[in-house]
């Protein structure tokens, strides 16, 4: 069997991993960990504002109906006006005229 040449850059023999690099695989683990939390959150909380976007749009579109609504009444109101004015002078000449 044939071993295998192996150059090194340095006199050391550590370990494949060192310490040093395991504690920052862990602090990179945890980072990972915290960043997938913050985005099942964010998924939560935006699933929630879409919900409550569309229940204000709901809202929304109703009051348009109901101002819609209101504005043809007053319309209408304030085309009745002349008729009831020439109403009115109509009765108060005939009342005079007695």
């Amino acid at each position: 069997m044939r071993r295998k040449h192996v150059i090194r850059l340095t006199g050391l023999r550590l370990p494949p991993y060192s310490d040093g690099m395991i504690s920052e695989f862990q602090e990179l683990s945890a980072k990972i960990d915290q960043l997938a939390e913050l985005t099942h959150s964010l998924r939560r909380e935006n699933g929630q504002l879409r919900q409550a976007n569309a229940a204000l749009v709901r809202d929304n579109v109703g009051y348009q109906a109901r101002l819609g609504e209101a504005a043809a009444r007053v319309e209408a109101l304030l085309e009745n006006i002349p008729a009831l004015v020439a109403e009115s002078m109509a009765s108060a000449d005939q009342e005079e005229a007695q």
